[in-house]
C-alpha cells in the first residue's frame, strides 16, 4: 500500500470568534430575562423577609390560681325547748253590786207575798216589792270561751221585773267565780226570760226576784 492512498483525518478546531459571539448573546438574553422577571416577584416574598426581621416575644402564662381551702360544714344543733309551766287561771272575785241596785233599795218592811206572787189585801205598796216569781227561761247558751276554759258555776241574780213580767234590771248578788259566766247569765236573762208579774191588791206591780242561773258542763 502506497502512502498516497492513506488519508489521515483532520480534527476541526472551533472558531474562537464564534464561541465568543454565542456567549455574549446568551448573557444578553439572561440579563433581559432577569429584568423582565424581577417586577413579577410575588409580594409574599417581601412579607417573609419582614417577618424574618421581626422580633418574637413570648408571653409568659398566667400564674396558677390558688384554690381556697375546703369549707367544713357542721350540723346545726337545735336548741332544746324549754317547758313552759302551766299556770291555772285564777278565780275572779265576785264583783260588788252595781249602782243600779243601790238606786232601787229594797223596802225595810216589804209586804208579805204568797208563793204565787200575790200580796195580802192589807199590804201597801211603796215601791218595787220583793217576791218569788215564776218565770219561763229560754235554753241557756254556754259561752264558747267558757267551754274551752272548762268554766262552770251558778250565778245568783237579783232581777227587777215590771208589771208586764219583763225583766228591766239584773245585778249579780252572788258570783259564779267567773266574770264571763256572770256577764253571760245577766245578758241572757234580760234578753229572753219572761216572768209572772207580782200582784198586790189585785194589781200587777214591779218586784225584785232572785234567780239562780247554773252553768254545768255535765248537762250539755
Amino acid at each position: 500500500m502506497s502512502s498516497a492512498s492513506l488519508a489521515v483525518p483532520r480534527h476541526a478546531h472551533p472558531d474562537s470568534a464564534r464561541i465568543a459571539a454565542l456567549s455574549f448573546a446568551i448573557a444578553i438574553n439572561l440579563v433581559a430575562l432577569l429584568a423582565v422577571l424581577r417586577p413579577m416577584a410575588p409580594p409574599w416574598v417581601e412579607q417573609l423577609q419582614q417577618l424574618s426581621q421581626t422580633e418574637v416575644h413570648f408571653i409568659p402564662p398566667p400564674p396558677k390560681a390558688v384554690e381556697p381551702p375546703p369549707i367544713e360544714l357542721k350540723p346545726i344543733v337545735q336548741p332544746k325547748a324549754i317547758p313552759q309551766p302551766h299556770t291555772p287561771p285564777l278565780p275572779i272575785s265576785p264583783p260588788a253590786l252595781t249602782s243600779e241596785a243601790s238606786a232601787n233599795p229594797l223596802p225595810a218592811t216589804p209586804p208579805s207575798l204568797a208563793t204565787d206572787g200575790h200580796a195580802t189585801p192589807s199590804a201597801t205598796v211603796a215601791g218595787p216589792v220583793e217576791a218569788t216569781l215564776a218565770y219561763r227561761a229560754i235554753p241557756l247558751k254556754y259561752p264558747s270561751q267558757a267551754l274551752r276554759g272548762h268554766m262552770q258555776g251558778t250565778v245568783l241574780l237579783k232581777v227587777l221585773v215590771d208589771e208586764q213580767g219583763v225583766p228591766q234590771e239584773a245585778t249579780v248578788e252572788q258570783s259564779s267565780g267567773y266574770a264571763l259566766l256572770d256577764r253571760s247569765a245577766r245578758e241572757q236573762v234580760l234578753q229572753g226570760w219572761k216572768f209572772q208579774p207580782a200582784m198586790v191588791n189585785g194589781q200587777a206591780v214591779r218586784a225584785w226576784a232572785r234567780v239562780p242561773v247554773s252553768f254545768n258542763l255535765n248537762q250539755l
